[in-house]
C-alpha cells in the first residue's frame, strides 16, 4: 500500500499546473506584455494548458488551425511587431507544445481549404484532400474531446472554403449543424462558441480603432506643438 500511494503521490506531483506553466512562458519570452493585449496571451495561454493536460485531448491539425487563428486575429496591432513571434513560440513551449509543428499543419491545411468544395466538406468524399482525411479520422476515432480552439479551427477552414458562408447564419449553422453531427460533436455548445467568438472578434476591432484613433489625435498633437516651436 506504501508503495501504491508513493506511486499515485508521484504521478500528481508531475501533472503541470497553471501556474507552472504561466512561469514557464515567462522564461521563454522574457519581455513585458503590452497591457491591452495580457488578456489575451493569458487566456490563451490557460486555454492551451487545460487542454494539455486533459487525458482525453489529442492534437490535430485543425485544433492548430484554431490556435494559430485566434493568436493572430486577437494580436493583430501588437507593438513592438517583433514580439509577436516569441510570445506565440512561449505560450506553445510552455505547455510542451512545439509552434513551428503548429504553424506548419494550420497553414497546410488553409492551403488545402483552398481547393475544397463545402459539398466535400459535408460529404468527405475527397480522401486525397488532408481536411478531409483529419476529419474522417476524428469522425471514426470513438473518444474526441471537444474545444473551442477545434471549433475556431474548422471554421476558419469553412471560410478559407466558402468565403460566403460568413454572410449568410441560415447557411452557416446549417453547414455546422451538420458537420456535428457527423463528428459527433456537442452542436449547441460549438455554435455558442463561435458566436462569442465572432462577437470577441468584433470588440477587438472596435477598440483597435479607439487605439488608432488616439495614436493619431497624440501625432497630431505632437506636429502642431513642433509647428509652433518652430513658429516661435
Amino acid at each position: 500500500m506504501e508503495i501504491l500511494s508513493h506511486l499515485i503521490s508521484c504521478s500528481v506531483d508531475k501533472v503541470r499546473t497553471v501556474s507552472d506553466s504561466k512561469r514557464n512562458f515567462h522564461t521563454y519570452h522574457t519581455r513585458p506584455i503590452n497591457s491591452v493585449y495580457r488578456r489575451v496571451v493569458e487566456e490563451l495561454l490557460v486555454e492551451l494548458h487545460l487542454l494539455s493536460v486533459n487525458a482525453d485531448f489529442r492534437y490535430d491539425p485543425i485544433y492548430a488551425v484554431g490556435v494559430i487563428t485566434s493568436f493572430e486575429r486577437f494580436m493583430q496591432g501588437y507593438r513592438p511587431e517583433q514580439d509577436k513571434p516569441s510570445i506565440f513560440s512561449g505560450i506553445c513551449r510552455s505547455v510542451g507544445a512545439d509552434p513551428e509543428q503548429y504553424r506548419r499543419d494550420a497553414e497546410s491545411l488553409i492551403a488545402a481549404a483552398k481547393g475544397l468544395s463545402l459539398e466535400n466538406f459535408l460529404t468527405q468524399s475527397d480522401s486525397n484532400n488532408q481536411i478531409v482525411s483529419t476529419l474522417n479520422a476524428i469522425a471514426n476515432s470513438g473518444q474526441f474531446k471537444y474545444s473551442r480552439l477545434f471549433a475556431i479551427g474548422l471554421y476558419t477552414l469553412l471560410v478559407e472554403a466558402e468565403p460566403s458562408i460568413t454572410q449568410d447564419k441560415e447557411k452557416r449553422d446549417q453547414v455546422l449543424t451538420k458537420i456535428a453531427e457527423i463528428l459527433h460533436l456537442p452542436n449547441e455548445k460549438m455554435q455558442k462558441d463561435l458566436d462569442v467568438y465572432r462577437g470577441n472578434l468584433d470588440k477587438m476591432d472596435q477598440l483597435l480603432t479607439v487605439i488608432e484613433d488616439a495614436l493619431e489625435a497624440e501625432r497630431k498633437k505632437r506636429q502642431q506643438k513642433e509647428q509652433e516651436k518652430q513658429q516661435a
